[in-house]
């Protein structure tokens, strides 16, 4: 069978193992790449590449040995310059080459929302050295936020209270950077109601949106997510108006998560991701089509006829807490048997072949009655399920 098109899938994670597999349903041919083997996706492809896609002359080394139609990033980290002039030279990159440089680092996304296209964001400063750090301190006030420009699944990420604890803050955002770039952003502290992701699907036939997904996030990085989340129509409309105005603005063809934080009397844009989400693993129990169906559709130019939500439904991540080559899973019998007649329970293992302090290492899935059922329920089958050393 001559396949439907071939990926270049760059990042092979657990949101590139589902992607991957939706792709495979539609009949591509994927070669997933990641900087360690046997990576999550590399075990549901169809070929595998093992480099640090920080490496220029190994990236486009791969793209040309390959040739594929598309060019998938599935993370950040990527010498997104290869990806321009690969670009330039016919390739297509997904979303765009333009979105992966963009995103790859928090700074140029950050100006692109709020000086270029005017969006409402917190107010912020950009720091190359300790000194400038403290001054971006000054602007923002205290409590802020501190961050890599380049990072991802909150990694060097804190929350600073006051002058005393600035020092640690830029310590640890350096020591958790990713690629070359020493920089950090400041930023103020929104005191939120609630914050969302909204996943949004660039198409040939125009933008197309998931129902909100809450969530809840600790050291930076999502501990559970839950869809729907109840927003005023009038909010939910300014959610849906800034990410066309970022999602046109980047081009091209596929999933973006796109977050927001909610208050009171307004909503705020708080970062974007040219890719599926990880709040958006709920996706695998509450609609129709995954966040991962929905962005190999728009990638192919395939029709997205209806995104439909199956009813409440909440996702919570299961951790590892030390480093190990060895480990096994248990729990998930006990897990499973917590499903019944009016809440459906899943488990999905990513199967990373190694654990490390905080690592995501597998969710739980649960639907129910409410979201708050379904958050309760998807709370407890993680907690069935753990992991044992040795």
């Amino acid at each position: 069978m001559t396949p439907t098109a071939k990926l270049l899938l760059l990042g092979s994670g657990e949101l590139g193992k589902e992607f991957t597999i939706s792709a495979k349903r539609l009949g591509c041919y994927v070669i997933a790449c990641d900087a360690y083997d046997d990576a999550p996706a590399m075990q549901v492809a169809d070929e595998r590449e093992v480099f640090s896609m920080l490496d220029a002359d190994a990236l486009r080394a791969t793209i040309m040995r390959h040739k594929p139609d598309y060019i998938v990033p599935e993370v950040e980290a990527i010498r997104t310059e290869v990806l321009q002039d690969v670009e330039a030279e016919g390739f297509t990159v997904v979303p765009s080459a333009r979105a992966a440089f963009m995103t790859m680092n928090r700074d140029r996304i950050r100006d692109l929302a709020a000086v270029e296209l005017g969006l409402r964001t917190a107010r912020y400063r950009y720091a190359d050295t300790w000194e400038q750090m403290r001054e971006g301190a000054a602007y923002t006030g205290f409590p802020c936020v501190v961050k890599p420009v380049m990072s991802s699944s909150g990694k060097g990420q804190s929350t600073v209270k006051d002058a005393s604890g600035l020092e640690a803050a830029w310590e640890y955002a350096v020591a958790n950077m990713r690629g070359d770039r020493r920089k950090v952003i400041v930023e103020e502290f929104i005191d939120f109601d609630y914050e969302i992701t909204l996943l949004t699907v660039r198409t040939r036939q125009g933008v197309l949106f998931c129902p909100p997904i809450g969530h809840r996030q600790e050291r930076g990085d999502y501990q559970e997510s839950w869809q729907p989340t109840p927003m005023t129509d009038a909010f939910l409309a300014d959610a849906q108006t800034m990410a066309s105005a970022v999602v046109d603005n980047l081009g091209g063809y596929g999933i973006f998560g796109i977050e927001f934080f909610v208050t009171g009397s307004e909503v705020i844009f708080s970062e974007l991701s040219p890719r599926p989400h990880d709040t958006g693993m709920v996706t695998l129990m509450s609609q129709n089509l995954t966040e991962f169906d929905l962005h190999i559709r728009a990638i192919l130019g395939l029709p997205i006829t209806d995104i439909r939500l199956n009813g409440p439904t909440a996702s919570a991540v299961i951790l590892a807490d030390q480093e190990a080559d060895t480990f096994r899973i248990e729990g998930v019998a006990d897990a499973l048997a917590l499903g019944a007649a009016d809440h459906d329970v899943d488990v999905r293992i990513f199967g990373k072949p190694a654990t490390r302090v905080n690592r995501r290492m597998a969710v739980a899935l649960a639907s129910g009655q409410t979201v708050e059922d379904a958050r309760a329920v998807a709370s407890q089958a993680a907690g069935c399920v753990s992991i044992v050393y040795g």
